[in-house]
């Protein structure tokens, strides 16, 4: 069943409950409330009989009494209590003597007698002065109390359709509403499984599935980067093996034929230990960039100083500022400690730091800085910059300038910033080249 006939079932379902469990109290309610308005009107109506009877009894024959009281249309008695009998009654002897047979007329608390298969309200109200000891007892049959109660409770069930029908067709809309857009969305989430990433569209919609459409297209967006991004690093990966490989292979199969002379076998045989070197040190960043990525017990955070830290990166940097004849200047705007894993922090300080020798003109510059409680490390140099086609791609595997390497350090640098819960940009400097800014 779809999601939105089983919403309307639902509310169709707790509507009916609710509608029934209402209208049976409704109904209890109603012949409670006829029963206490019927008796106030048999009061009232009491009232005026005995004040009119209370002048007229002694004066009167019993027969002129019969006459008064069957002129009023009512259904009444005339008890005398000393006596515990009837005087005077406007209903027929065999109905009067079926109520004095059924019921106790001296029980001033009942409020409801019984007279075959029918119940009668009844009011009482006592002659003035009590010592005559008349009561006149004024009756009305519940069927008819019944008959109103059934009439209203008709038009009760009239407007609970009405309201029913009209809060089904609003449940009908709003569901509708509610769930066209996760219709929609659904179809957009085949579109991504069969990888039609150039087919997703956003969707309109509000509220929280809102906020599901817009995560679902962000997502879309990303995997199909990612896929992009691992189709280009298998790409890159293939072309950086493939040419040392082969480059090895020429020389080898050249060195096994026997086709060079002595000064060349041996210098192919260099060529062959330094591509060799050159597999070694891409297969190994590669496999240190997988266990980055993928394997979190690899991070050993512990609190480190900013002046040691910096320190580390500059006696390591040492001997390629002599060999490019670059300066590394640094600048702390405040002592701190923070929480990283020292090692591998370091090792992605280096990479930007070693980047930036390799494009400087003059200088590259090492910024720690603290601001409340976050935690700022930029390293920049006055080269040419990061060019405008590489600013998307710079940090993925494989993406280098003119003078990179293996296109991996920056890669490299990411993994750990980001693993460190730390976040890594590239802008343009205030020197004229690249900014690299880590933040935590």
């Amino acid at each position: 069943m779809k999601l939105q006939n089983q919403l309307n079932a639902a509310f169709s379902l707790l509507l009916l409950i609710i509608l029934t469990v209402t209208g049976y109290v409704i109904y209890s309610l109603i012949m409670d409330l006829l029963i206490q308005d019927e008796q106030r009107q048999l009061e009232q109506k009491g009232e005026i009989l005995v004040n009119a009877l209370s002048d007229r009894y002694e004066n009167q024959h019993p027969s002129q009494l019969q006459e008064f009281l069957k002129e009023q249309d009512l259904q009444l008695f005339l008890y005398d209590r000393a006596t515990d009998t009837i005087l005077l009654s406007t209903l027929p002897d065999r109905v009067v003597q079926g109520f004095t047979r059924e019921n106790n007329l001296a029980d001033t608390s009942k409020q409801l007698w019984e007279y075959g298969t029918d119940k009668f309200v009844t009011s009482r109200i006592l002659f003035y002065p009590e010592r005559t000891n008349l009561e006149l007892i004024l009756l009305t049959p519940m069927s008819d109390l019944r008959s109103v109660q059934h009439n209203f409770f008709v038009r009760l069930l009239i407007v609970f359709i009405v309201g029913a029908a009209a809060a089904i067709f609003i449940s009908y809309f709003l569901t509708n509403r509610l769930v066209t857009p996760l219709t929609r969305l659904n179809r957009q989430l085949k579109k991504i499984e069969e990888r039609k990433f150039e087919e997703i569209q956003p969707i309109e919609a509000t509220g929280e599935i809102k906020d599901v459409a817009r995560s679902v297209y962000d997502m879309a967006n990303e995997l199909q980067r990612y896929i992009s991004t691992q189709q280009i690093f298998f790409q890159n990966a293939s072309h950086e093996l493939k040419t040392p490989l082969m480059t090895i292979q020429g020389y080898a199969e050249g060195i096994k034929e026997k086709v060079f002379d002595e000064a060349e076998t041996e210098k192919g045989l260099e060529v062959m230990v330094t591509e060799v070197a050159r597999l070694k040190a891409i297969i190994n960043e590669m496999t240190l960039l997988a266990k980055l990525d993928s394997e979190q017990e690899i991070y050993h955070p512990e609190l480190v100083d900013i002046d040691s830290f910096i320190n580390h990166i500059v006696e390591r940097a040492l001997p390629m500022t002599n060999e490019e004849n670059v300066k590394l200047t640094y600048e702390i705007n405040e002592q701190f400690t923070f929480r990283i894993d020292e090692e591998k922090m370091l090792r992605a300080v280096l990479n930007l730091v070693v980047n930036g020798f390799r494009y400087a003109a003059a200088e590259v510059k090492l910024t720690a800085t603290k601001n409340n409680e976050q935690i700022v490390l930029t390293v920049e140099d006055d080269g040419k910059g990061v060019p405008e086609d590489l600013l998307p791609n710079i940090f993925h595997r494989f993406v280098k300038g003119k003078s990179g390497e293996t296109g991996l350090g920056l890669a490299i640098a990411r993994a750990i910033v980001e693993q460190s819960g730390g976040k890594i940009t590239v802008g343009r400097s205030e020197l004229g080249g690249a900014l690299f800014k880590i933040t935590f």
